[in-house]
């Protein structure tokens, strides 16, 4: 059943403050989702939710409070609202929170020529189901393949804002997804590997058996794994997991971890972080890309800005209350659930890509490690030392040798990522665009 969503936030609203609020905004999200998991060519798990979520944030004074709930009956919304009231009368004040301005509100409304939204009616679950078995058995025609699960999702979300001082926007999100695991080899010796993809538009995404043969020939690519000795070396970050190098960057830059003195860019604002010549830029308005939004969550136009321009880091990522700490401008970088208040948040990324391909830079560094897959993750917020397991293929005179697994890849942030070279094959309908990165002596633990 289909919500009024924009109806649903003015009642809220005006139950927010009739209990007392001096203002208050909501944040309204409503959908469908439908998932179908295929294992051993049988139908796994299927899975269809419809739900509606809405928050309500209040603010007295400089207290707030944030409750949420998925009924709509006019006694929960009352209840809701008492409740965010008598809590925030208790909150802690808070010197930096408040609602934007009216004169800082985005005029823009809705997600129109964004194209966030596939116009075509949900697709059948057995769709989805032969979708799944396609990939399937794509990936099992590999010789070497023993195991495979599949997956087929789609979504439909409906996202309103509304606040006190006057704004009201929303716009429709989709998204429909295929992804195939496959597992190849026997017993102790198994090796596993996957591939996806996940667009907006049904007619974008990438067939069934290309998914499914790709994933089977990465499983069966990595058999026969072992370790590599101990010692400093270049390392090629795979473009499927290159975005993650990028990714401690912008945690760092984040507004609430410099208004804590946690980052290990701190004190770097207007200094090189990334090689001369390289940029992120972060632009919410790119057509068909899930990252996209008119708007943020405190109701403010978003826009395209270099977050890095030429290598030097230009500015933090900030929503109203931490730029009203850091004593700045918001970026227009909130983003918020139902159950909490905005917080500063990036959208899509592009980092710039370089004129050579990914083999290129395997012949620039001769020998050397190529990473395809990472696990955990220990990365010092205030040092940016960095330290994370890894596995992929080890690289001789340019050329792969042989897969490697069970190494720790060791470095510090600050350092490496100001001598990184990018490649040029970053997929550009991606929300984070970012290419295969070289990065010139890191130190590998392995044998």
């Amino acid at each position: 059943m289909a919500h009024d969503l924009p109806a649903l936030a003015d009642q809220l609203l005006a139950a927010a403050r009739a209990a007392g609020a001096e203002s208050a905004d909501v944040v309204a999200i409503g959908g469908t989702s439908l998932s179908i998991d295929v294992r051993g060519g049988r139908l796994e798990e299927a899975q269809r939710a419809e739900g509606l979520d809405l928050g309500l944030r209040v603010l007295i004074g400089r207290r707030q409070a944030c409750v949420s709930a998925s009924d709509t009956a006019p006694y929960v919304l009352a209840q809701m609202a008492e409740r965010a009231v008598a809590m925030a009368r208790e909150a802690p004040e808070d010197p930096f929170i408040g609602l934007a301005e009216a004169g800082q509100l985005s005029k823009v409304r809705d997600a129109e020529g964004l194209e966030l939204s596939d116009p075509g009616p949900e697709p059948e679950p057995d769709a989805l189901e032969n979708a799944a078995r396609e990939a399937e058995a794509a990936a099992l025609a590999v010789e070497g393949v023993t195991q495979v699960q599949s997956s087929a999702a789609y979504g439909r979300r409906r996202i309103h804002l509304a606040a006190s001082n006057g704004f009201s926007g929303g716009y429709d999100r989709t998204d429909r997804s295929l992804s195939c695991m496959a597992i190849a080899g026997e017993g102790l010796k198994m090796e596993r590997d996957y591939d996806y993809d996940s667009r907006i538009f049904a007619e974008d995404l990438r067939g069934a058996v290309e998914i499914g043969s790709r994933a089977g020939a990465r499983a069966v690519e990595r058999m026969g794994a072992r370790r590599p000795k101990t010692g400093a070396y270049p390392v090629l970050f795979d473009e499927r997991i290159s975005s993650s190098l990028i990714g401690h960057l912008v945690s760092a830059s984040n507004g609430a971890m410099i208004a804590r003195g946690s980052s290990w860019l701190r004190d770097r604002l207007g200094e090189q972080v990334l090689p001369e010549g390289l940029s992120l830029v972060e632009d919410p308005h790119r057509p068909r890309v899930p990252g996209s939004r008119p708007f943020d969550a405190e109701g403010l136009p978003t826009e395209r800005r270099a977050l890095v321009d030429g290598g030097v880091l230009t500015g933090w990522t900030l929503d109203l209350a931490t730029a009203r700490k850091l004593g700045m401008e918001s970026t227009a970088n909130a983003s918020r659930g139902p159950s909490g208040p905005p917080s500063p948040s990036v959208s899509n990324l592009a980092l710039t890509q370089g004129e050579a391909s990914r083999e290129d830079l395997m012949r620039e560094m001769g020998s050397g490690l190529l990473v395809t897959s990472m696990i955990g993750s220990t990365i010092n917020p205030n040092t940016g030392d960095y330290s994370r397991g890894a596995s992929g293929f080890w690289v001789e005179n340019g050329e792969i040798a042989y897969p490697v697994n069970e190494i720790t890849v060791a470095g510090n942030l600050r350092e490496f990522l100001r001598r990184m070279t990018p490649a040029n094959d970053a997929r550009t309908h991606l929300g984070r665009v970012v290419p295969s990165l070289l990065v010139e002596g890191l130190t590998l633990a392995g044998d």
